[in-house]
């Protein structure tokens, strides 16, 4: 009866670390990505890019998370999302949105809205660069928000202002 108990116990111990990855809270990983290549004006435009349009502050959620992000606009007229200083507690499963929600608040709010994925989260510090799809709509989009899918919560977020 000692070996069932041991053995079912060590089954949820390895099954709790597979879902819960507890090590990532002791890890971290940095990127230092460089921002998309500025280009020079052209003679038809005075503009250099890549073009800032929208930038905002991370602010903590269920982590510390804190940082910059702005979206670019790239000479081929490509958007990218860049994190610049950005940290926040490493996690399992974690990805970043581009969310019709304010940020802030309760995180809850994220799951229920609309959103567009732009991948996992690459690394817990550093600067990053994310592209945007092409079809992406825009129009709606408040905040940038690091969401951990395995636990359904907001790490942080980043209101976006143009």
């Amino acid at each position: 009866m000692k070996r069932l108990i041991l053995a079912v116990v060590a089954v949820a111990l390895v099954g709790a670390a597979f879902v819960f990855e507890p090590w990532t809270g002791f890890t971290n990983k940095t990127i230092d990505e460089p921002v998309p290549t500025r280009s020079a004006p052209t003679p038809t435009s005075t503009e250099i890019l890549p073009m800032e349009m929208a930038r905002g502050t991370f602010v903590s959620q269920e982590h510390d998370t804190s940082g910059a992000a702005q979206i670019l606009r790239l000479a081929d007229g490509s958007l990218t999302l860049r994190l610049e200083g950005f940290e926040t507690t490493n996690g399992p499963d974690l990805h970043v949105w581009l969310s019709d929600r304010a940020a802030g608040g309760s995180w809850f709010k994220y799951d229920e809205g609309n959103r567009i994925e732009l991948g996992e989260l690459k690394a817990n510090k550093g600067n990053h660069n994310y592209a945007i799809p092409a079809d992406a709509d825009l129009d709606d989009i408040k905040s940038v928000v690091i969401w951990c899918k395995r636990f359904r919560v907001a790490f942080g977020s980043a209101a976006l202002e143009i």
